[in-house]
């Protein structure tokens, strides 16, 4: 019986569900003992893993292939990783700014933004192949089709009529909100969204499908009710509140994850995620046991 769904976010590529799983799970059930008695078992979980997809074929050398500022895609993996370094250097001092790049041509832009970020304690002991890699999983999932449709289809394989929890991180949740738009017979369900870039604008938002109508998303018809968690100094959640964007029932909660603000695990441990995961589940088994609700 699968009540809760997880949904990973970028640079997974080396893992696969069940690596996942041994991270996600006890952090899961720490976030439940903050708010409630209640606690999951092993087999009332699955992971959505799609990281594969993203897993390069082999090649000489070890590790992430080899990528450097010329690589990076003018559009979405330049303005992203742009995007994260102005957001950087707001959070933390001792971050230069992007202000004295503005003139500077692309690729001297982002290495500038490369050299930044390196710097910044939230992609400390990444290095650019890493960070260029990470931009370039968003990039891919908006611009290929078939990718798209692979993940969302992975996503949809695991709900059950018994699933009652989908907790998204990161890109995952991006997938998981259109996944919920495409198929609206999946019924009340609740989502939690950790970490995410659903808010960007011009970078995510309008790329959503179903697109935007005059500003604003469409609400995921399956869904009864939506918790997000932002952590203040998370670089990926440039837009910490989804609700100005998708609507006032979007519930957005602000927690502090300290150095690793967009790990997976703090935002999992949150007495903020637990509860609303506490909440969904005591709901999803007082309707068991009431036919009527």
């Amino acid at each position: 019986m699968t009540r809760i769904v997880l949904v990973h976010g970028i640079a997974q590529e080396l893992k696969g569900s069940e690596t996942l799983l041994a991270d996600w799970y006890p952090a899961l059930n720490d976030g439940l003992a903050l708010t409630s008695s209640m606690q999951v078992a092993r087999h009332e979980v699955a992971m959505v893993f799609y990281g594969d997809i993203f897993r390069p074929a082999g090649h000489r050398g070890l590790g992430v292939p080899p990528l450097e500022a010329s690589d990076v895609e003018d559009g979405l993996e330049s303005e992203l990783l742009l995007q994260w370094w102005e957001s950087a250097s707001e959070l933390e001092s001792r971050v230069t700014g992007p202000s004295s790049a503005v003139r500077l041509r692309t690729p001297h832009r982002v290495q500038r933004a490369l050299d930044a970020l390196s710097h910044s304690s939230f992609f400390a002991g990444l290095s650019e192949r890493l960070m260029i890699s990470s931009a370039r999983q968003f990039r891919r999932y908006f611009a290929e089709p078939e990718l798209r449709a692979d993940i969302q289809g992975r996503l949809a394989q695991h709900i059950t009529d018994e699933t009652e929890v989908i907790i998204a991180h990161s890109l995952g949740t991006v997938a998981a909100y259109e996944a919920l738009c495409a198929n609206p017979g999946w019924r009340d369900l609740t989502l939690v969204t950790l970490g995410s870039p659903l808010s960007i604008r011009n970078l995510v938002f309008e790329r959503l499908i179903p697109g935007p109508t005059n500003g604003h998303a469409r609400w995921p018809a399956p869904v009864k009710s939506w918790t997000n968690v932002a952590d203040r100094g998370d670089v990926v959640a440039l837009t910490k509140e989804l609700s100005p964007l998708f609507g006032e029932r979007v519930r957005d909660r602000l927690i502090h994850n300290g150095a690793k603000a967009h790990d997976v695990r703090p935002y999992l441990t949150s007495a903020e995620t637990g509860r609303a995961i506490a909440e969904a589940l005591s709901n999803g088994s007082a309707s068991a046991r009431d036919p009527s609700r």
